[in-house]
């Protein structure tokens, strides 16, 4: 029987469960994973949520309205971060999640709101510990609820013809070192056209056609990196023959990974940034390297 209706749904995804099988063996680790999925879907029964399916280290929930799914996503994060043996192997969660209308079939979920859920919950938008939504969906809340949300700008999402807001909703007690999107711009009016997403640990920026994004230890530098392996002015990135163009300008290198593919060094050359991934500085790619900025090309064909 096929039945719509409005629901809000929420992605949970383990972060660290690829390192914690290399460490721990599949048999422990998938023990771990699945003891933080038991305690996912607890969290969500006792905010009136479903458990839709679990796939790998992600679980899927519907909830009957935004305050429901919020309030359970919150709880999820503190549940994880105060369990000791959750902690003791560096497991975290990143959370998506989206209200709307959905279509529901044979016990399983469909249709637009739960592709911008999952797009929510993705890996590029979500970092660990962190839970991002859309603006419409925080859009109802009082503030008698007493969530936090901030702006992360807006993204595209598959099937959407303009790009949403979205916002990062803040759990935490202290959010000292959460900072807003920072939109980098050659003027007053933002450029209608392709834009790059940049994020290192709490910081996020918005790069559009025009602007040049440098990095590096240096003050004046766009991110500023002090680390003892990032040159003063290591790269910079600029929109050059329809491409974002990342420029090596370091002594140690610059490390780039496109999605799954294998890590490019850029070493004094240049090379145009595809789709999404991550960038080291000055050194290779290491296991839970926290130093990443992770980028996302949007809005321009070929570029997403």
């Amino acid at each position: 029987m096929t039945d719509r209706r409005a629901l809000t749904i929420l992605f949970a995804d383990v972060s660290g469960s690829t390192r914690l099988f290399e460490t721990r063996g599949d048999v422990e680790a998938r023990r771990l994973v699945g003891a933080v999925l038991v305690a996912l879907a607890e969290v969500a029964a006792r905010h009136g949520g479903h458990v839709v399916k679990t796939i790998g280290d992600e679980i899927m929930c519907t909830f009957p309205g935004p305050l429901h799914g919020l309030l359970a996503a919150t709880d999820m994060q503190r549940r994880i971060k105060t369990d000791p043996a959750f902690q003791r192997d560096n497991l975290a969660i990143r959370v998506g999640l989206h209200h709307g209308e959905a279509l529901l079939e044979n016990g399983d979920v469909f249709g637009d709101a739960v592709n911008t859920a999952a797009r929510m919950a993705d890996k590029t938008l979500a970092r660990r510990d962190q839970i991002v939504t859309t603006a419409s969906t925080v859009a109802g809340i009082s503030d008698t609820a007493g969530l936090r949300v901030r702006s992360l700008g807006s993204v595209r999402v598959l099937g959407k013809v303009a790009p949403i807001e979205i916002v990062d909703v803040l759990w935490q007690e202290d959010v000292a070192d959460v900072t807003t999107v920072q939109r980098v711009v050659p003027g007053a009016a933002p450029v209608q056209g392709a834009r790059l997403l940049l994020r290192m640990r709490s910081q996020v920026f918005e790069v559009d056609e025009g602007a040049s994004f440098s990095i590096g230890r240096d003050p004046a530098s766009s991110l500023i990196v002090e680390t003892e392996w990032v040159s003063r002015h290591h790269a910079l990135i600029e929109w050059k023959r329809g491409y974002f163009m990342l420029a090596d300008r370091s002594t140690n290198g610059t490390w780039l990974r496109i999605g799954d593919d294998d890590e490019l060094l850029v070493h004094r050359d240049e090379t145009h940034l595809r789709r999404s991934g991550t960038i080291s500085l000055g050194q290779a790619h290491q296991s839970g390297d926290a130093g990443l900025v992770y980028f996302q090309c949007v809005d321009a064909p070929g570029l997403a």
